[in-house]
């Protein structure tokens, strides 16, 4: 069973770990996060994350109600660091796609951590920040409150799902990468036109962008569809 979390000013440790570092939060995530680069999900253990931070295991149930608690922590640092970056400049076209390109990119900078936390609702305080932000963008550019949560919700799902795609490609060992990127030269490069006329016809546009992501153009597909449902919301009041 997990044990009860302490609040967080009775559960700082004073003395200094073994290591010489005072344990908080942001620390814990900042190790979890190097050892999910590192080692992958299965690697991310409460006794090696002991062991990392030079502190006896048990002491981390006094931060983290467990694994799953510290899970959602390290997606919820993902997105503040995203938001980090990012600040409204009053187009809420492009304030929008600049904060999905960010928490992308926070993202795929710890693919190991995307594929662990990309599907997950933490409920912490940076996705709140983020999520706030999202609608305020959306309310305030004159959306109806039905239509806000619609594109919010497409918005913010299909920014997940690819940076859980993406990830899970770049987690992948270097050689099996590698050998999917190149299935694109080496097999739909050489299909005849006689059998596979489409796929022959623009096997070079395939060849160039299949192995980039795809997000950038979803994204713009995606706000260009806003605009225009703004545009028909705007007109029917």
């Amino acid at each position: 069973m997990p044990k009860p979390v302490v609040p967080e000013p009775a559960r700082r440790r004073r003395r200094p770990t073994k290591n010489g570092v005072v344990l908080s939060e942001d620390l814990i995530v900042r190790t979890a996060l190097r050892m999910l680069r590192e080692h992958g999900s299965a690697g991310l253990t409460v006794r090696r994350l002991g062991i990392a931070l030079g502190a006896d295991p048990s002491t981390l149930y006094r931060y983290f109600a467990g694994i799953d608690d510290l899970t959602l922590a390290i997606g919820d640092m993902l997105i503040g660091r995203a938001m980090a970056g990012w600040r409204r400049t009053g187009d809420w076209r492009a304030d929008l796609r600049e904060l999905g390109l960010l928490i992308h990119a926070a993202y795929l900078e710890h693919p190991q951590a995307a594929v662990l936390t990309a599907s997950r609702i933490s409920g912490k305080s940076h996705e709140i920040a983020a999520d706030e932000a999202i609608l305020g963008l959306l309310r305030d550019a004159g959306f109806p409150d039905r239509e806000a949560v619609r594109v919010y919700h497409t918005f913010i799902d299909m920014t997940l799902a690819f940076a859980a795609l993406d990830a899970a490609a770049l987690a992948l060992p270097e050689q099996a990468r590698r050998a999917d990127e190149e299935i694109w030269q080496a097999t739909y490069a050489r299909l005849p036109a006689a059998t596979h006329p489409n796929i022959a016809a623009v096997a070079p546009l395939l060849i160039a962008d299949m192995n980039d992501s795809a997000y950038p153009a979803a994204l713009d597909m995606l706000l260009d569809s806003a605009v225009s449902r703004l545009g028909a919301a705007s007109g029917h009041s």
